[in-house]
Protein backbone atom coordinates (compact mmCIF):
# COMPACT_ATOMS: atom_id res chain seq x y z
CA UNK A 1 0.00 0.00 0.00
CA UNK A 2 1.27 3.48 -0.90
CA UNK A 3 2.37 5.71 1.97
CA UNK A 4 0.97 8.78 0.19
CA UNK A 5 -2.20 9.57 -1.75
CA UNK A 6 -2.63 11.46 -4.98
CA UNK A 7 -4.32 14.27 -3.01
CA UNK A 8 -1.31 14.53 -0.66
CA UNK A 9 1.11 14.66 -3.59
CA UNK A 10 -1.04 17.33 -5.21
CA UNK A 11 -0.88 19.38 -1.98
CA UNK A 12 2.94 19.22 -2.13
CA UNK A 13 2.99 20.22 -5.80
CA UNK A 14 0.59 23.12 -5.22
CA UNK A 15 2.62 24.44 -2.28
CA UNK A 16 6.19 23.65 -3.29
CA UNK A 17 6.50 22.80 -7.00
CA UNK A 18 4.40 25.08 -9.24
CA UNK A 19 6.41 23.92 -12.28
CA UNK A 20 4.34 20.70 -12.30
CA UNK A 21 1.17 22.73 -12.87
CA UNK A 22 2.83 24.93 -15.49
CA UNK A 23 3.78 21.78 -17.40
CA UNK A 24 0.28 20.35 -17.01
CA UNK A 25 1.39 17.33 -14.96
CA UNK A 26 -1.09 15.35 -12.89
CA UNK A 27 -0.83 12.07 -11.01
CA UNK A 28 -3.28 9.47 -12.30
CA UNK A 29 -2.32 6.50 -10.16
CA UNK A 30 -0.12 5.73 -7.17
CA UNK A 31 0.66 2.44 -5.47
CA UNK A 32 3.52 1.09 -3.40
CA UNK A 33 6.64 1.59 -5.51
CA UNK A 34 4.82 2.73 -8.63
CA UNK A 35 2.89 5.63 -10.13
CA UNK A 36 1.50 7.02 -13.37
CA UNK A 37 1.76 10.71 -14.25
CA UNK A 38 0.27 12.50 -17.27
CA UNK A 39 1.65 15.66 -18.86
CA UNK A 40 -1.03 17.43 -20.90
CA UNK A 41 0.05 18.43 -24.39
CA UNK A 42 0.75 22.13 -24.80
CA UNK A 43 2.06 23.74 -27.99
CA UNK A 44 4.54 25.66 -25.80
CA UNK A 45 6.36 22.36 -25.14
CA UNK A 46 7.27 21.82 -28.81
CA UNK A 47 10.88 22.24 -29.95
CA UNK A 48 12.22 22.59 -33.51
CA UNK A 49 11.39 19.45 -35.45
CA UNK A 50 7.88 19.27 -34.00
CA UNK A 51 8.64 17.09 -31.00
CA UNK A 52 8.10 17.65 -27.29
CA UNK A 53 11.18 19.30 -25.78
CA UNK A 54 13.60 17.12 -23.85
CA UNK A 55 13.55 19.30 -20.71
CA UNK A 56 9.75 18.87 -20.44
CA UNK A 57 10.12 15.12 -20.90
CA UNK A 58 12.83 14.98 -18.21
CA UNK A 59 10.71 17.04 -15.82
CA UNK A 60 7.80 14.61 -16.29
CA UNK A 61 10.10 11.64 -15.63
CA UNK A 62 11.61 13.27 -12.54
CA UNK A 63 8.14 13.96 -11.17
CA UNK A 64 7.23 10.30 -11.65
CA UNK A 65 10.42 9.29 -9.82
CA UNK A 66 9.42 11.60 -6.97
CA UNK A 67 6.01 9.91 -6.85
CA UNK A 68 7.61 6.46 -6.67
CA UNK A 69 9.82 7.57 -3.78
CA UNK A 70 6.97 9.21 -1.84
CA UNK A 71 4.86 6.10 -2.33
CA UNK A 72 7.52 4.26 -0.31
CA UNK A 73 8.47 6.84 2.34
CA UNK A 74 5.40 9.05 2.67
CA UNK A 75 5.28 12.83 2.77
CA UNK A 76 8.98 13.66 2.67
CA UNK A 77 9.22 16.82 0.60
CA UNK A 78 13.02 16.96 0.90
CA UNK A 79 13.69 13.71 -0.97
CA UNK A 80 15.85 14.92 -3.87
CA UNK A 81 17.17 13.70 -7.19
CA UNK A 82 20.82 12.64 -7.13
CA UNK A 83 21.02 11.25 -10.67
CA UNK A 84 18.86 11.07 -13.76
CA UNK A 85 19.67 9.25 -17.01
CA UNK A 86 17.43 9.59 -20.04
CA UNK A 87 17.43 7.50 -23.19
CA UNK A 88 15.28 9.11 -25.89
CA UNK A 89 14.01 6.26 -28.07
CA UNK A 90 11.60 7.80 -30.56
CA UNK A 91 9.86 11.07 -31.33
CA UNK A 92 6.73 11.52 -29.18
CA UNK A 93 3.53 12.65 -30.83
CA UNK A 94 2.05 16.08 -30.23
CA UNK A 95 -0.26 14.74 -27.54
CA UNK A 96 -0.29 14.03 -23.81
CA UNK A 97 2.67 12.08 -22.47
CA UNK A 98 2.31 9.28 -19.92
CA UNK A 99 5.06 8.39 -17.42
CA UNK A 100 4.96 5.03 -15.66
CA UNK A 101 7.38 4.91 -12.73
CA UNK A 102 8.45 1.86 -10.75
CA UNK A 103 10.93 0.97 -8.03
CA UNK A 104 14.13 -0.89 -8.86
CA UNK A 105 15.87 -0.85 -5.46
CA UNK A 106 15.36 0.78 -2.09
CA UNK A 107 18.25 1.25 0.30
CA UNK A 108 18.45 3.10 3.61
CA UNK A 109 19.15 6.48 2.01
CA UNK A 110 18.89 5.93 -1.75
CA UNK A 111 16.00 4.82 -3.93
CA UNK A 112 16.63 3.74 -7.53
CA UNK A 113 13.67 3.72 -9.92
CA UNK A 114 12.83 3.74 -13.60
CA UNK A 115 10.26 5.53 -15.74
CA UNK A 116 8.85 4.48 -19.08
CA UNK A 117 7.42 7.34 -21.14
CA UNK A 118 4.78 6.99 -23.85
CA UNK A 119 2.67 9.21 -26.09
CA UNK A 120 -0.94 8.86 -24.97
CA UNK A 121 -2.02 7.86 -28.48
CA UNK A 122 0.50 5.01 -28.75
CA UNK A 123 0.85 3.29 -25.35
CA UNK A 124 2.84 0.40 -26.89
CA UNK A 125 5.74 2.47 -28.28
CA UNK A 126 8.01 3.77 -25.52
CA UNK A 127 9.41 7.21 -26.40
CA UNK A 128 11.96 7.41 -23.56
CA UNK A 129 13.37 5.30 -20.76
CA UNK A 130 14.67 6.98 -17.61
CA UNK A 131 16.52 5.72 -14.57
CA UNK A 132 17.10 7.85 -11.54
CA UNK A 133 18.28 7.85 -7.97
CA UNK A 134 16.73 9.81 -5.14
CA UNK A 135 18.29 10.60 -1.78
CA UNK A 136 15.92 10.32 1.16
CA UNK A 137 16.63 12.22 4.41
CA UNK A 138 17.70 9.88 7.24
CA UNK A 139 14.62 10.59 9.38
CA UNK A 140 12.23 9.52 6.57
CA UNK A 141 10.20 6.30 6.65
Amino acid sequence: MSKITIAEIQDILDAELPLASLLGCTFEEIGEGRCTVRMAFKPDLIRPGGTIAGPATMALADLALYGVVLSLVGRVELAVTTSLTVNFLRKPGQEDMIAKGSILKRGKRLVVAEVELYSAGDPEAMVAHVTGTYSVPPEAG
